[in-house]
Parts: structure tokens; sequence; C-alpha cells
């Protein structure tokens, strides 16, 4: 498995645990009781699933973006699948889209382009959530890409009009 994602793979197991926690009483993952020993949920994940990454600082970064921006991510996600309350979504694919949607909109786009994200989300998805959550995954995701537009678009084709 490539180091990112399996970087990704630990970032979601650490985030199901925390919501895990907290998702029966309407509280954020920082207000989970894990929250506070996240560190070591971090060590214990890394340690069971990915010891000797080199990945480590990819793995925290994810988890940190995602609770920093858990509240808009989550209204996204309400925004962009209305017919799915939040608290219906599996705590797996909740969290997979947490990833997905966190590296879409703030993610560094050099080191991880738009629709490696996406894609990336599609195979945790895949890999951890029910036999439909791939597609719903790529469904929700592919809206909110469509909804930003895509990326740099318009770079590139100043590019290519300048070169031509």
């Amino acid at each position: 498995m490539a180091s990112r994602h399996l970087a990704r793979s630990v970032a979601l197991q650490v985030l199901y645990e925390l919501d895990f926690w907290c998702a029966d009483n309407d509280l954020t993952l920082q207000e989970s009781d894990r929250y506070q020993k996240k560190s070591d949920v971090i060590t214990k994940n890394v340690a069971e699933f990915a010891p000797g990454t080199s990945e480590l600082g990819f793995i925290t970064s994810l988890i940190e973006g995602v609770i920093k921006y858990q509240k808009k991510i989550d209204a996204i996600i309400e925004k962009s699948a209305p017919e799915w309350p939040l608290s219906h979504i599996t705590t797996v694919d909740r969290n997979v889209l947490r990833i997905g949607i966190f590296e879409l909109l703030w993610g560094n786009r050099k080191e991880v382009p738009p629709k490696v994200a996406i894609n990336e989300a599609i195979e945790l998805a895949k890999n951890f959530g029910g036999e439909s959550s791939g597609k719903f995954v790529n469904g929700v995701l592919g809206a909110i890409y469509r909804e930003i537009g895509e990326p740099q678009k318009d770079e590139r084709t100043r590019v290519r009009l300048n070169k031509g």
C-alpha cells in the first residue's frame, strides 16, 4: 500500500475512534473524551497499522485539519447530501468525507491535486465502508468539486493560450 494511502487509512482510524466516542452525544471531535489523548490514539494506530511510517506529519496534519474545520466540513456534507442527515451517515463514511473535503478545500493542491483527494477518499470508502460507500463518497465529493469549479483550470488555459 502506498505510504500516503496508508497514512490516510491511519488518519481515518483515529478520526473514527474520536467520532465513536462523541457521536451519540452530538459532540464535535474536539469534544470527544478521547481528544485529550489524541496523540496516544495516533501513536497506537501508527504502531499497529503503519510501524516505521515516514508520513507521521501527514497523518497528524489530516487529523488536525479535519478537527479544525469539522464544523465547516459537516455543514458542507449536510448541504451536499441533504437527504442524509449527518447522524445517519455511517461513522466510516462520515470521516472519509471529512478527510476528502479537508484535502479538497484546505489541502496543499501541489502535493495532493483535487482529483487525487477524491480518488483516495473513494478508495478509503471502498476498503473500510459498506457496499455502496464508494459510490456515496464519489457522489458527495464530485458535487463539491463541481461546485467549487476545477481548481487551477483557468491557469492551465491561460498558460496554453499564452504559449500558443
